[in-house]
């Protein structure tokens, strides 16, 4: 069995590939070809938020982006499903990167890679769904509001470090240096969210955060050009166009206290990946209308474990499914994984002769572009959802939400889990049996 799946998930061309055929693959390449495009026009200064957000070089969210389409579409599990930096690893990454190296991030990832493969070919992959929607959706508005309060630096043009810590640590820290305020970051910033949402409500074919990012860099060179605005070069210096650069593991000394790190650094990959690759997965399905071959869970763990062991290796760190450019190449026509072959290298194309002016980009712009981010990531519909099942997922959602910016990613999502592990016994258990002996009662 094992082997048939390792043969199985080695075979390139598969059932994702089936919509392509003699008689259509014109149109198929040509909608593909469109919305590779499109989703490498909006994953370049998403690419770049994300890195510098978990403390990472903005060509390394390209490269990263990249590499991850790569890996995922050759060997992932879902046919739409696009591979990239996403907000849910920037604070695990994040806090990685203040205590150690990237060679420790690479040597976490590849191991938590390795045990995502192992997951996939013993046919685990579905374990994934276990995790219920209440933590998912808390976590989801924990991270974003961890995202917005570490991005209001740059949207105020505080040129002071930001505050490290929880979230309230972060809030009185934008508070104490309000005195910093820059008029002209501010009106950067908050012009790039309002833009880039106003720009895609009109269409979903508009690649709105390029274009408010180019606008803002723009207003910056010209209107703002002397306030003294923060931007990429003048906080990372230039943008290198060699993007593939071999960067090896490496750990220190395994005390004890590193090993704690390195195993929580294992367990938060191996849980962001393998849940959000499954949803992002399963909501394509539904949002393509796929009504053939569905996705396959346990490939796509074989695929994620090769995401987080090659892309490292390439100068970039742990990615997963995206779900907002994943829905940007459904709307924009996506049918098989080409579209993701051609975002992969149409983004690399435009990055290499973009860098020099990537760089100009002000830091207000990346901020507004993350609280663009944060504040889709926060769904009213999913939490109204939630909310209408029962008082303890609505509470097991409320506290992850809190416990996540309040505490960090993996104390907020371990006690959610094992609060949802002990109580399902006392609380969702007995509701259904509730559930069940009330209709039994109303029957008879």
């Amino acid at each position: 069995m094992i082997l048939e799946r390792l043969r199985s998930f080695n075979r390139i061309f598969d059932d994702r590939f089936e919509d392509l055929t003699a008689d259509n693959w014109k149109s198929i390449i040509y909608r593909d070809f469109s919305a590779g495009l499109i989703t490498a026009m909006t994953a370049i200064p998403m690419a770049m938020g994300f890195a510098m957000a978990a403390g990472m070089r903005p060509e390394q969210g390209i490269i990263a982006g990249a590499m991850a389409c790569l890996v995922g579409r050759t060997w992932g599990g879902s046919k739409y499903q696009v591979y990239g930096p996403t907000a849910a690893f920037i604070p695990i990454i994040y806090a990685v990167m203040q205590k150690y190296d990237h060679g420790f991030l690479i040597a976490g990832s590849i191991i938590a890679g390795l045990i995502l493969m192992i997951l996939g070919l013993t046919g685990t992959g579905a374990i994934a769904k276990l995790v219920p929607n209440s933590i998912i959706v808390g976590f989801t508005v924990g991270i974003a509001l961890t995202i917005a309060a570490t991005n209001l630096y740059d949207v105020m043009g505080i040129t002071t470090a930001a505050t490290g810590g929880n979230l309230l640590a972060k809030l009185q820290g934008v508070i104490s240096h309000a005195g910093e305020l820059s008029g002209p970051a501010l009106a950067i910033g908050l012009g790039t969210l309002v833009l880039t949402k106003g720009l895609l409500r009109i269409s979903i074919f508009i690649p709105a955060p390029l274009l408010a990012l180019g606008l803002g860099t723009l207003a910056a060179a010209t209107i703002w050009k002397d306030a003294g605005l923060a931007t990429i070069q003048s906080k990372f210096g230039s943008i290198p166009n060699n993007f593939f650069v071999f960067t090896p593991p490496s750990l220190p000394e395994l005390t004890p206290a590193v090993m704690m790190d390195l195993g929580l650094l294992i367990f938060g990959v191996v849980f962001v990946s393998g849940v959000e690759s499954v949803l992002c997965s399963s909501m394509a399905d539904r949002m393509a209308g796929n009504r053939k071959t569905p996705f396959n869970p346990d490939k796509e763990f074989w695929g994620q474990g090769l995401v987080q062991v090659i892309t490292p290796l390439i100068n970039g760190f742990p990615c997963t499914g995206a779900l907002a450019r994943t829905a940007t190449s459904i709307k924009a026509g996506a049918v098989t994984p080409l579209a993701g072959y051609f975002k992969f290298a149409l983004k690399l194309v435009m990055a290499y002769y973009m860098a020099h002016l990537l760089e100009m980009v002000p830091m207000a712009c990346i901020g507004g572009i993350l609280l663009w981010v944060s504040s889709n990531m926060i769904k009213v519909k999913e939490i109204r959802e939630v909310l209408a099942t029962t008082k303890f997922h609505s509470a097991l959602m409320i506290y992850t939400a809190v416990m996540v910016p309040m505490t960090d990613f993996l104390t907020g999502v371990l006690t959610a889990l094992i609060i949802f592990a002990i109580g399902k016994r006392f609380f969702e258990d007995g509701a259904e049996e509730q559930k069940v002996s009330e209709k039994a009662t109303v029957e008879a």
